[in-house]
């Protein structure tokens, strides 16, 4: 598949921005643009490109700087400016988000402003402002010990219904209703076949199979089929589906995850929505799940295991987060390495720590 089919190219905010021949000319940029960044734009002159889902995100916060600029010029240009950029800067300096969030965007830009350089001689951008990094060597929040396991008995939870044969008429009656509006068909076509998939592996195998593998939201939504081995209870990533596209990954797992994804893929096949895709799995709209959907699963299977996630940064990154300070600790910087799949072990290096847990137990034992 081009890689440009996975990309926003054009958003949904823009296309309705735009009318067709503003249209057809800002594609035509953001299309050029994102492929010279695929294949050039980490290293022009050695012809090194980003990894697919480093541009992806850019181009969402590129996107975003081009209606910033509409709206400062009160209707389209592709003609964007170093004043335009600093003007946004300023914008996010004002702003909410984080310190993260806002240097991400002024790395989008500086890319932006590095195509237009390298394709039309225009100068590259230096900004007015820049922003203070996160100085934290340690991962932004992780699941302890006793949220891994609540949480992968919340998978076996979510969203499950009662045995069919357990009802009563009226209870019947309830549950048909909440499965009919859960898989969006009429309540008189749900049958028992309907209980069985509410009570499936699909969340069970995503959900197991990211407390071992630590699968970024990225590789969710890429997963194959072909890579799982449930014989050998591994995932084999091709390196040209993982993230950093760097190297291919065998990835170890445990043999109920790889019974949990037996039995998913056995299931899988009578459903017809994956009838034409290679997915591993989709979400209840048959898309790939996302960033977004991925937190919001998380967030129900919080709430399902009681797990507190105020002031917490409860992302997907947060179930990856446990298996490197836990592997660490289990084994060393070596195997959280190469389960992670971190090309550098500088990366890795920040999984080098105490657990909380071990450092309330060194208090406890000094009195």
């Amino acid at each position: 598949m081009d890689e440009l089919d996975e990309l926003p190219v054009v958003t949904d905010r823009s296309e309705e921005y735009l009318n067709q021949r503003q249209l057809l000319d800002y594609r035509t940029e953001r299309e050029a643009c994102l492929e010279w960044l695929l294949t050039f734009g980490k290293r022009p002159d050695e012809a090194v490109g980003y990894a697919v889902g480093t541009v992806k995100q850019g181009a969402y916060r590129m996107d975003q700087f081009y209606r910033f600029v509409w709206d400062q010029e009160d209707g389209y240009t592709g003609n964007v400016t170093h004043e335009h950029a600093d003007a946004w800067m300023k914008e996010l300096a004002r702003g909410d988000a984080s310190a993260t969030h806002k240097r991400n965007c002024q790395k989008a830009i500086k890319r932006l402003f590095k195509w237009r350089h390298h394709e039309y001689g225009r100068s590259e951008w230096d900004p007015d402002i820049t922003f203070a990094a996160d100085s934290s060597t340690n991962p932004r929040d992780f699941l302890t010990r006793e949220e891994r396991s609540a949480v992968r008995e919340a998978a076996l939870e979510y969203g499950s219904v009662p045995n069919y044969n357990n009802l009563s008429p009226a209870e019947r009656d309830r549950w048909k209703q909440y499965l009919a509006q859960r898989f969006e068909k009429p309540k008189s076509e749900i049958s028992p076949s309907d209980w069985d998939r509410a009570n499936g592996w699909k969340v069970p195998s995503l959900v197991w199979t990211s407390l071992d593998a630590g699968l970024r939201p990225v590789e969710v939504e890429r997963s194959e089929v072909g890579w799982v081995d449930t014989d050998n209870a591994v995932l084999r990533i091709p390196k040209e589906q993982s993230a950093k596209n760097r190297d291919h990954w065998v990835v170890g797992l445990q043999s109920r995850t790889a019974e949990a994804l037996d039995n998913w893929l056995a299931e899988r096949e009578t459903y017809p929505e994956y009838d034409n895709t290679d997915s591993i799995w989709l979400t209840r709209k048959s898309n790939p799940y996302t960033t977004n959907s991925l937190r919001y699963l998380l967030h129900k299977l919080c709430d399902i295991a009681d797990i507190d996630t105020t002031h917490r940064q409860m992302s997907w990154y947060t179930i990856r987060h446990s298996i490197g300070t836990y592997m660490t600790r289990e084994e060393d910087l070596a195997a959280t390495q190469a389960q992670l799949r971190h090309k550098s072990a500088e990366t890795t290096m920040k999984y080098d720590q105490v657990p909380v847990e071990d450092r309330q137990d060194a208090l406890d034992r000094m009195g």
